[in-house]
Protein backbone atom coordinates (compact mmCIF):
# COMPACT_ATOMS: atom_id res chain seq x y z
CA UNK A 1 0.00 0.00 0.00
CA UNK A 2 2.44 2.15 0.85
CA UNK A 3 4.16 1.59 -2.70
CA UNK A 4 0.82 2.33 -4.38
CA UNK A 5 0.58 5.45 -2.57
CA UNK A 6 4.08 7.04 -3.30
CA UNK A 7 3.67 5.94 -7.24
CA UNK A 8 0.25 7.74 -7.29
CA UNK A 9 1.60 10.56 -5.15
CA UNK A 10 4.64 10.96 -7.65
CA UNK A 11 2.42 10.69 -10.68
CA UNK A 12 -0.27 12.99 -9.29
CA UNK A 13 2.51 15.53 -8.19
CA UNK A 14 4.33 15.82 -11.61
CA UNK A 15 4.18 18.57 -13.91
CA UNK A 16 3.76 17.26 -17.41
CA UNK A 17 1.75 18.17 -20.85
CA UNK A 18 -1.82 16.64 -21.35
CA UNK A 19 -0.27 13.23 -23.51
CA UNK A 20 1.96 12.70 -20.49
CA UNK A 21 -0.72 13.04 -18.01
CA UNK A 22 -2.91 10.42 -19.87
CA UNK A 23 -0.17 8.13 -19.83
CA UNK A 24 0.32 9.09 -15.86
CA UNK A 25 -3.44 8.08 -15.87
CA UNK A 26 -3.34 4.89 -17.82
CA UNK A 27 -0.88 3.41 -15.64
CA UNK A 28 -2.51 3.90 -12.68
CA UNK A 29 -5.40 2.67 -13.84
CA UNK A 30 -3.59 -0.21 -15.32
CA UNK A 31 -2.13 -1.03 -11.68
CA UNK A 32 -5.72 -0.45 -9.99
CA UNK A 33 -7.28 -3.28 -12.65
CA UNK A 34 -4.20 -5.58 -11.73
CA UNK A 35 -4.49 -4.82 -7.98
CA UNK A 36 -8.84 -5.90 -8.61
CA UNK A 37 -7.92 -8.65 -10.16
CA UNK A 38 -5.63 -10.23 -7.53
CA UNK A 39 -7.63 -9.80 -4.53
CA UNK A 40 -6.37 -6.83 -3.45
CA UNK A 41 -8.83 -4.00 -3.04
CA UNK A 42 -11.52 -4.41 -0.87
CA UNK A 43 -15.51 -4.92 -2.64
CA UNK A 44 -16.60 -2.23 -1.05
CA UNK A 45 -13.58 0.32 -1.95
CA UNK A 46 -14.46 -0.72 -6.17
CA UNK A 47 -17.23 1.77 -7.42
CA UNK A 48 -20.57 0.31 -8.33
CA UNK A 49 -22.11 1.07 -11.49
CA UNK A 50 -25.47 2.00 -11.45
CA UNK A 51 -27.81 -1.10 -12.16
CA UNK A 52 -29.32 -0.20 -15.53
CA UNK A 53 -26.13 0.22 -17.16
CA UNK A 54 -24.99 -2.85 -16.07
CA UNK A 55 -28.15 -4.77 -17.24
CA UNK A 56 -27.51 -3.58 -20.43
CA UNK A 57 -24.57 -4.45 -20.81
CA UNK A 58 -25.50 -7.99 -20.33
CA UNK A 59 -27.91 -7.45 -22.95
CA UNK A 60 -25.58 -5.49 -25.26
CA UNK A 61 -22.91 -8.87 -24.97
CA UNK A 62 -25.74 -10.90 -26.13
CA UNK A 63 -26.42 -8.93 -28.94
CA UNK A 64 -23.63 -8.89 -29.95
CA UNK A 65 -22.68 -12.33 -29.57
CA UNK A 66 -25.73 -13.21 -31.59
CA UNK A 67 -24.72 -10.66 -34.27
CA UNK A 68 -21.05 -12.40 -34.45
CA UNK A 69 -22.38 -16.52 -34.17
CA UNK A 70 -24.75 -15.99 -37.21
CA UNK A 71 -22.13 -13.38 -38.90
CA UNK A 72 -19.83 -16.32 -38.87
CA UNK A 73 -21.73 -19.22 -39.83
CA UNK A 74 -23.46 -16.92 -42.97
CA UNK A 75 -20.21 -16.27 -44.86
CA UNK A 76 -20.34 -19.25 -46.08
CA UNK A 77 -22.92 -17.65 -48.35
CA UNK A 78 -19.69 -15.23 -50.03
CA UNK A 79 -18.12 -18.22 -51.38
CA UNK A 80 -19.72 -20.10 -54.25
CA UNK A 81 -18.31 -23.33 -53.39
CA UNK A 82 -19.14 -23.85 -49.40
CA UNK A 83 -21.66 -27.29 -51.07
CA UNK A 84 -19.22 -28.49 -53.82
CA UNK A 85 -16.32 -30.58 -51.97
CA UNK A 86 -15.03 -31.40 -55.50
CA UNK A 87 -14.71 -28.29 -56.97
CA UNK A 88 -10.86 -28.30 -56.55
CA UNK A 89 -10.47 -30.96 -59.39
CA UNK A 90 -12.64 -29.40 -61.23
CA UNK A 91 -10.67 -25.81 -61.19
CA UNK A 92 -7.11 -28.13 -61.53
CA UNK A 93 -8.68 -29.58 -65.12
CA UNK A 94 -10.20 -25.93 -66.13
CA UNK A 95 -6.66 -24.65 -65.16
CA UNK A 96 -4.95 -26.81 -67.57
CA UNK A 97 -7.39 -26.36 -70.41
CA UNK A 98 -7.13 -21.95 -70.35
CA UNK A 99 -3.01 -23.09 -70.12
CA UNK A 100 -3.37 -24.62 -73.26
CA UNK A 101 -5.28 -22.13 -74.89
CA UNK A 102 -2.98 -18.92 -73.66
CA UNK A 103 0.06 -21.27 -75.25
CA UNK A 104 -1.64 -21.89 -78.72
CA UNK A 105 -3.05 -18.49 -78.99
CA UNK A 106 0.36 -16.99 -78.23
CA UNK A 107 1.92 -19.58 -80.77
CA UNK A 108 -0.87 -18.72 -83.81
CA UNK A 109 -0.07 -14.93 -83.02
CA UNK A 110 3.78 -15.28 -83.14
CA UNK A 111 3.71 -17.46 -86.56
CA UNK A 112 1.29 -15.83 -88.24
CA UNK A 113 3.59 -14.84 -90.46
CA UNK A 114 6.11 -17.34 -90.91
CA UNK A 115 6.54 -20.30 -93.02
CA UNK A 116 5.83 -22.27 -89.81
CA UNK A 117 1.77 -23.47 -89.82
CA UNK A 118 0.53 -22.29 -86.94
CA UNK A 119 -1.29 -24.26 -84.45
CA UNK A 120 -4.83 -24.64 -84.01
CA UNK A 121 -5.83 -22.43 -81.05
CA UNK A 122 -7.50 -24.48 -78.07
CA UNK A 123 -10.76 -23.11 -76.91
CA UNK A 124 -10.26 -21.80 -73.22
CA UNK A 125 -12.18 -23.14 -71.07
CA UNK A 126 -15.76 -21.64 -69.96
CA UNK A 127 -15.94 -21.60 -66.22
CA UNK A 128 -18.73 -23.76 -64.62
CA UNK A 129 -20.66 -22.93 -61.82
CA UNK A 130 -19.44 -24.77 -58.64
CA UNK A 131 -22.08 -25.48 -56.66
CA UNK A 132 -23.33 -28.77 -55.14
CA UNK A 133 -26.80 -28.42 -57.73
CA UNK A 134 -25.06 -27.94 -60.93
CA UNK A 135 -22.57 -30.20 -60.52
CA UNK A 136 -25.79 -32.69 -59.71
CA UNK A 137 -26.88 -31.82 -62.72
CA UNK A 138 -23.73 -31.70 -64.99
CA UNK A 139 -23.26 -35.37 -64.12
CA UNK A 140 -27.11 -36.13 -64.90
CA UNK A 141 -26.87 -34.77 -67.93
CA UNK A 142 -23.44 -37.05 -69.13
CA UNK A 143 -25.55 -39.71 -67.95
CA UNK A 144 -28.71 -38.90 -69.82
CA UNK A 145 -26.45 -38.36 -72.88
CA UNK A 146 -24.83 -41.53 -72.60
CA UNK A 147 -27.70 -43.77 -72.12
CA UNK A 148 -29.83 -41.66 -74.99
CA UNK A 149 -33.24 -40.75 -74.74
CA UNK A 150 -34.70 -43.90 -75.76
CA UNK A 151 -33.96 -45.45 -72.29
CA UNK A 152 -36.09 -44.42 -69.37
CA UNK A 153 -33.38 -43.91 -67.14
CA UNK A 154 -31.74 -42.02 -69.64
CA UNK A 155 -34.72 -39.31 -70.19
CA UNK A 156 -35.67 -39.39 -66.32
CA UNK A 157 -31.49 -38.45 -65.83
CA UNK A 158 -32.12 -35.82 -68.43
CA UNK A 159 -35.26 -34.42 -66.78
CA UNK A 160 -33.51 -34.14 -63.44
CA UNK A 161 -30.30 -32.54 -64.47
CA UNK A 162 -32.09 -29.33 -66.25
CA UNK A 163 -34.27 -29.18 -62.80
CA UNK A 164 -30.93 -29.32 -60.97
CA UNK A 165 -29.48 -26.38 -63.38
CA UNK A 166 -32.33 -24.30 -62.33
CA UNK A 167 -31.72 -25.20 -58.16
CA UNK A 168 -28.33 -24.42 -58.80
CA UNK A 169 -29.21 -21.18 -60.46
CA UNK A 170 -31.52 -20.08 -58.30
CA UNK A 171 -28.82 -20.53 -55.35
CA UNK A 172 -26.58 -18.35 -57.11
CA UNK A 173 -29.46 -15.62 -57.03
CA UNK A 174 -30.08 -16.38 -53.49
CA UNK A 175 -26.27 -15.87 -52.35
CA UNK A 176 -26.16 -12.99 -53.85
CA UNK A 177 -29.37 -11.14 -52.62
CA UNK A 178 -27.86 -12.85 -48.98
CA UNK A 179 -24.86 -10.73 -49.75
CA UNK A 180 -25.89 -7.80 -50.07
CA UNK A 181 -28.99 -7.23 -48.32
CA UNK A 182 -28.06 -9.41 -45.15
CA UNK A 183 -24.46 -10.06 -44.85
CA UNK A 184 -23.10 -6.43 -45.91
CA UNK A 185 -25.50 -4.66 -43.48
CA UNK A 186 -25.35 -6.57 -40.39
CA UNK A 187 -21.50 -6.71 -40.62
CA UNK A 188 -22.37 -2.42 -40.53
CA UNK A 189 -23.67 -3.13 -37.76
CA UNK A 190 -21.46 -4.92 -36.08
CA UNK A 191 -18.25 -2.96 -37.24
CA UNK A 192 -20.04 0.91 -36.26
CA UNK A 193 -23.04 1.13 -33.64
CA UNK A 194 -21.84 -2.31 -31.44
CA UNK A 195 -18.24 -1.22 -31.77
CA UNK A 196 -19.30 2.37 -30.75
CA UNK A 197 -20.90 0.97 -27.91
CA UNK A 198 -18.68 -0.96 -26.69
CA UNK A 199 -16.05 1.48 -27.44
CA UNK A 200 -18.00 3.75 -24.45
CA UNK A 201 -17.92 1.08 -22.02
CA UNK A 202 -14.48 0.98 -22.20
CA UNK A 203 -13.98 4.22 -21.31
CA UNK A 204 -16.35 3.65 -18.32
CA UNK A 205 -14.17 0.94 -17.28
CA UNK A 206 -10.96 3.60 -17.36
CA UNK A 207 -12.76 5.86 -15.72
CA UNK A 208 -14.28 3.94 -12.98
CA UNK A 209 -10.56 2.65 -12.46
CA UNK A 210 -9.12 6.08 -12.35
CA UNK A 211 -11.74 6.90 -10.00
CA UNK A 212 -11.26 3.80 -7.28
CA UNK A 213 -7.03 4.57 -8.20
CA UNK A 214 -7.82 8.81 -6.74
CA UNK A 215 -9.96 7.44 -3.89
CA UNK A 216 -7.17 5.28 -2.96
CA UNK A 217 -4.48 8.31 -3.31
CA UNK A 218 -6.96 10.07 -0.86
CA UNK A 219 -6.99 7.93 1.59
CA UNK A 220 -3.33 7.73 1.95
CA UNK A 221 -2.54 10.98 0.93
CA UNK A 222 -0.48 13.21 3.29
CA UNK A 223 -2.29 16.28 4.86
CA UNK A 224 -0.59 18.70 2.46
CA UNK A 225 -1.67 16.76 -0.56
CA UNK A 226 -5.22 16.33 0.50
CA UNK A 227 -7.47 18.90 -1.08
CA UNK A 228 -5.40 18.03 -4.60
CA UNK A 229 -6.84 14.51 -4.04
CA UNK A 230 -9.81 15.34 -3.09
CA UNK A 231 -10.10 17.33 -5.99
CA UNK A 232 -8.98 14.74 -8.31
CA UNK A 233 -11.25 12.55 -6.97
CA UNK A 234 -14.66 14.71 -7.47
CA UNK A 235 -12.85 15.33 -10.83
CA UNK A 236 -12.89 11.86 -11.54
CA UNK A 237 -16.71 10.91 -10.33
CA UNK A 238 -17.80 13.92 -12.69
CA UNK A 239 -15.92 11.60 -15.73
CA UNK A 240 -17.10 8.54 -15.05
CA UNK A 241 -21.19 9.97 -14.72
CA UNK A 242 -20.68 11.73 -17.92
CA UNK A 243 -19.14 8.80 -19.20
CA UNK A 244 -21.63 6.74 -17.82
CA UNK A 245 -24.74 8.32 -19.28
CA UNK A 246 -22.94 8.71 -23.08
CA UNK A 247 -22.05 4.61 -22.43
CA UNK A 248 -25.78 4.19 -21.64
CA UNK A 249 -27.82 6.42 -24.52
CA UNK A 250 -25.64 4.71 -26.85
CA UNK A 251 -26.26 0.58 -25.52
CA UNK A 252 -29.49 1.98 -25.81
CA UNK A 253 -29.36 2.94 -29.34
CA UNK A 254 -27.79 -0.52 -30.43
CA UNK A 255 -30.77 -2.01 -28.24
CA UNK A 256 -33.25 -0.03 -30.16
CA UNK A 257 -32.04 -0.50 -34.01
CA UNK A 258 -34.02 -2.10 -35.82
CA UNK A 259 -31.77 -2.30 -38.59
CA UNK A 260 -31.14 -6.14 -37.33
CA UNK A 261 -34.60 -7.49 -37.61
CA UNK A 262 -34.61 -6.03 -41.47
CA UNK A 263 -31.68 -8.30 -42.44
CA UNK A 264 -32.97 -11.57 -41.00
CA UNK A 265 -36.01 -10.30 -42.75
CA UNK A 266 -34.07 -10.40 -45.88
CA UNK A 267 -32.05 -13.02 -45.16
CA UNK A 268 -35.34 -15.59 -44.99
CA UNK A 269 -36.94 -13.77 -48.06
CA UNK A 270 -33.85 -14.73 -49.91
CA UNK A 271 -34.24 -18.42 -48.61
CA UNK A 272 -37.75 -18.40 -49.26
CA UNK A 273 -37.54 -17.69 -52.92
CA UNK A 274 -34.51 -19.74 -53.58
CA UNK A 275 -36.77 -23.44 -51.88
CA UNK A 276 -39.67 -21.98 -53.54
CA UNK A 277 -37.80 -22.05 -57.18
CA UNK A 278 -35.74 -25.04 -55.92
CA UNK A 279 -40.01 -26.78 -55.35
CA UNK A 280 -41.20 -25.77 -58.41
CA UNK A 281 -38.14 -26.67 -60.53
CA UNK A 282 -38.36 -30.22 -59.30
CA UNK A 283 -42.16 -30.79 -59.00
CA UNK A 284 -42.04 -30.19 -62.63
CA UNK A 285 -40.36 -32.96 -63.33
CA UNK A 286 -40.78 -35.19 -60.61
CA UNK A 287 -44.44 -36.42 -62.09
CA UNK A 288 -42.95 -37.39 -65.69
CA UNK A 289 -40.37 -39.29 -63.88
CA UNK A 290 -42.52 -41.07 -61.43
CA UNK A 291 -44.58 -42.25 -64.61
CA UNK A 292 -41.23 -43.66 -65.94
CA UNK A 293 -40.53 -45.54 -62.86
CA UNK A 294 -44.08 -46.83 -62.80
CA UNK A 295 -43.87 -48.23 -66.38
CA UNK A 296 -40.70 -49.44 -65.90
CA UNK A 297 -41.48 -51.13 -62.78
CA UNK A 298 -44.81 -52.84 -64.71
CA UNK A 299 -42.35 -53.83 -67.94
CA UNK A 300 -40.20 -55.27 -65.23
CA UNK A 301 -42.78 -57.27 -63.17
CA UNK A 302 -44.61 -58.76 -66.30
CA UNK A 303 -41.22 -59.92 -67.63
CA UNK A 304 -41.18 -61.70 -64.25
CA UNK A 305 -44.60 -63.36 -64.93
CA UNK A 306 -44.00 -65.35 -67.68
Amino acid sequence: MENWSKLSAGLAGLNIGGSAANIGKTLTSSYQAARERLGQIPAEDITELPQEYRDLESRVDALRQAHLTLQRIARVYETETYDYPVQVQQSIAELSTNVAHNVTSFAAANLKDTSIPAPSVTPAAKPLPKTLPHAISRAALAGASSLGPDIRLGKALDLYGNAMEKVGQARLDQDDVIVERFLQPWNVTVTSSIAVAMQARTAVRASRLHLDSAKQTLKAAAPAKQEQARLEVENAEDDLVQKTEVAITLMKTVLDNPEPLKNINELIKAQLVYFAAAAEALSAVQGEVEELSLAAEGEYRKSRDH
